[in-house]
C-alpha cells in the first residue's frame, strides 16, 4: 500500500477523466490526499473524497492564488513549464471552517509562502506580508479544527521556519515538495514536521544527499500531480499511481527495499493524517 499525500485530481488537467483516474489509482492500492489550492478546488476535493474510500481532502489557498496574475510555472529543476492564471483569492474563514468539518478532510493546505514568482513590477514586501498574514490565518484554522497543515514553500524557508517556530501547529504537518538542504530539512524536522518528496527527486542525483540524510521516519511520499511527473514517465501527465517511482528512487539511494520505503512512509502518513 502507498499513500500519495499530495495530489491535485481536482484540477482541470483531469476534468475529462478524474473519476477514471481515481478508480485506477485505488484499484492499485494507492490512497490519495487530494489538495485544494483555492476555495473552488478545495470544495471539489471534499466532494470527491466523500464519494470514495481511500480518497481524502486537504483545503486551503496556495500563496500564488492570493493575487491576480498570470505566470509560467517551472519546477525547481527547470524541466517543465506550465502557464497558470490566478484570480486573487480572499480568505473567508467560515467557508473553510465549514469544509473542514467533513471527516474526510485530513489537513489544511496547500498553504504557505512562495517568493519565487515575484517580478520587478510587484510590490514584493506587500505581497510577502500578505502571504504571511494568510498563512497565520490558516495556522489558526488548523489549530481550531485540530488538523495538520500542508505547506508549500519556495525560496522562503527562513521566513517559514520563523513563522512555524513562533506559531506552532498543534498537529504539525508536511513541508510539501521539499527542495532545500538537509540542514534546512533538519530544522523543520526538529519542529515536528515531515518532509514531502515527489518526482523532483528522480530527475538525476541532485537530491540523493538529501534522501540519504533524512531518516525514512521523517518522509512522506507525494506526486503533486498533474505536475512533476517522475522518471520514467517524464513527459506524461502525472498521476497518483506514479508515486511508486518516488518510492523506488528513495529505496535505490538508501539501499533498502522498496517494500520498506512503502511500509514506513505509509505509516508516517497514516499517523500524521489519521487515515
Amino acid at each position: 500500500m502507498l499513500i500519495d499525500t499530495h495530489a491535485h485530481l481536482n484540477f482541470s488537467a483531469y476534468k475529462n477523466d478524474a473519476e477514471e483516474v481515481i478508480g485506477k489509482t485505488l484499484a492499485e492500492g494507492v490512497f490519495v490526499i487530494n489538495v485544494g489550492s483555492q476555495y473552488s478546488t478545495s470544495a471539489r476535493a471534499v466532494e470527491y473524497a466523500k464519494k470514495y474510500d481511500g480518497l481524502y481532502a486537504a483545503i486551503g489557498i496556495h500563496p500564488l492564488h492570493l493575487q491576480a496574475q498570470k505566470f509560467s510555472y517551472r519546477d525547481p529543476d527547470e524541466i517543465e513549464e506550465v502557464e497558470i492564471k490566478t484570480a486573487g483569492e480572499i480568505f473567508e474563514k467560515e467557508k473553510y471552517l465549514e469544509l473542514a468539518k467533513n471527516p474526510k478532510v485530513v489537513a489544511i493546505g496547500e498553504v504557505g509562502l512562495d517568493y519565487h514568482h515575484f517580478d520587478e513590477s510587484d510590490n514584493i514586501e506587500k505581497l510577502k506580508s500578505k502571504q504571511k498574514e494568510i498563512l497565520l490565518e490558516f495556522i489558526k484554522l488548523a489549530n481550531e479544527v485540530e488538523k495538520p497543515i500542508m505547506i508549500h514553500c519556495w525560496d522562503a524557508y527562513d521566513d517559514l521556519y520563523e513563522i512555524l517556530e513562533k506559531n506552532p501547529v498543534e498537529k504539525r504537518g508536511v513541508i510539501h515538495s521539499f527542495v532545500g538542504s538537509f540542514k534546512t530539512a533538519k530544522k523543520f524536522i526538529e519542529l515536528g514536521y515531515l518532509i514531502g518528496l515527489n518526482g523532483i527527486v528522480t530527475y538525476g542525483i541532485s537530491y540523493d544527499k538529501l534522501i540519504r540524510e533524512v531518516d525514512l521516519k521523517n518522509i512522506v511520499l507525494e506526486t503533486d500531480c498533474p505536475y512533476l511527473t517522475p522518471v520514467p514517465k517524464k513527459g506524461e501527465r502525472n498521476e497518483p499511481m506514479y508515486v511508486k517511482y518516488v518510492a523506488k528512487k528513495i529505496a535505490e539511494v538508501k539501499v533498502i527495499s522498496v517494500e520498506e520505503v512503502e511500509k514506513v512512509t505509509t505509516e508516517n502518513a497514516k499517523k500524521l493524517f489519521g487515515i
